[in-house]
């Protein structure tokens, strides 16, 4: 649906991307399909219309996916006459009503090893604990053990401090003296040395375990990201809104068109929506473009400028929860076209990836 909200008549290019694996079944009048790739290629949709003040009106597409359960992304937008510069740009993912894959439940919290092993390493120490206290009050309650020495014979000076008995030998074990405090026995030392090492072994194993998944979710395939400690890189094809730190970033259209025997200028239709409370800034030499065999290039900030008819794009931070659409130029060395589109709002986000058919 594209709706004039100005106050005078406008004309307008309406261009609706198609997914690749598709097939075009009906088009609403005025719309033409090109498809450089052949039939199933992507390719767009595109209305030249002039719509009156305050005009709304209604455009159709009908596809056909090929492969059963395939998700369908056909971003559109409207664009000034020269169908370069974006008015505005819309997106939708339509899903068939095929039956969806068995999601296999996440593990949960509770059940994962490192709980566990924490769990078993807590009861041990209960346990280990339990024991030692019910050892030292099973001596205290059967008092103080003797000290083996022999009994006195009688005739035999009493030992000072122990009662003489009438026949002047001496009392062993000597009663208690009231007020008197026993020697306390300290636990075992095997029983402590014990307990450490069951703890220190859980906690080099539980850093063990953790630091392997870690490693293990690494992508090997990923690029260099320029110091990307925040968050986690989101991936997701055109017309897909990814969200990072601080933007969504929504591509609707990457399109190359050769401007140098050696080089080309790819420009990216992009939709960037703050979504903090504060305002934002973003660079251009942030924001790339991934060719085939891992070289990139960043954003051609004078070429930005000029298809923003003279607007630096990036020197005006973008307000809180607003959103604008805009293009970006990328120059490429060559004839080669842009896999991957990778933007982000600073150099501590992990930013967005946009997989480019």
């Amino acid at each position: 649906m594209v709706r004039n909200t100005g106050g005078s008549a406008v004309q307008t290019m309406v261009r609706q991307e198609l997914p690749a694996g598709t097939s075009t079944t009906a088009v609403s009048a005025g719309g033409l399909v090109t498809r450089p790739g052949g039939a199933g290629s992507g390719g767009e949709v595109t209305w030249r219309l002039v719509l009156p003040a305050g005009a709304t009106r209604t455009l159709d597409t009908a596809l056909a996916a090929a492969a059963p359960g395939q998700a369908l992304t056909a971003p559109a937008c409207a664009y000034a006459g020269d169908g370069d510069q974006p008015y505005d740009c819309a997106t939708a993912t339509w899903h068939s009503a095929a039956t969806p894959e068995a999601v296999v439940p996440a593990t949960p919290t509770w059940r994962q090893p490192p709980i566990l092993l924490g769990a078993a390493l807590v009861v041990l120490a209960l346990l280990a604990g339990a024991l030692w206290w019910w050892r030292r009050a099973r001596r205290r309650a059967g008092g103080i053990e003797p000290t083996g020495t022999a009994p006195v014979a009688a005739g035999t000076p009493p030992y000072a401090g122990g009662p003489a008995t009438p026949g002047g030998g001496t009392v062993y074990p000597r009663p208690a003296v009231p007020g008197q405090v026993g020697r306390r026995r300290s636990p075992s030392v095997w029983l402590v040395v014990g307990v450490a090492a069951t703890v220190l072994a859980g906690v080099v194993f539980a850093a063990a375990w953790t630091a392997t998944r870690q490693v293990a979710a690494i992508d090997t395939t990923k690029q260099p990201t320029a110091g990307a400690w925040t968050g986690t890189t989101m991936t997701g094809p055109v017309g897909t809104p990814l969200r990072e730190k601080a933007f969504e970033f929504t591509v609707y259209r990457v399109v190359c068109a050769t401007a140098k025997v050696a080089s080309q200028q790819c420009q990216a239709t992009v939709g960037v929506r703050n979504v903090t409370p504060e305002q934002q800034s973003w660079h251009g030499q942030l924001q790339r473009a991934y060719l085939p065999g891992g070289t990139w290039v960043s954003t051609d900030e004078d070429a930005t400028r000029l298809a923003n008819l003279g607007r630096d794009v990036f020197a005006q931070p973008v307000s809180a929860g607003s959103r604008v659409v805009l293009p970006l130029v990328f120059t490429v060395h060559g004839m080669q076209k842009p896999e991957q589109l990778e933007l982000r709002s600073g150099v501590f986000s992990a930013g967005v990836r946009v997989d480019v058919p």
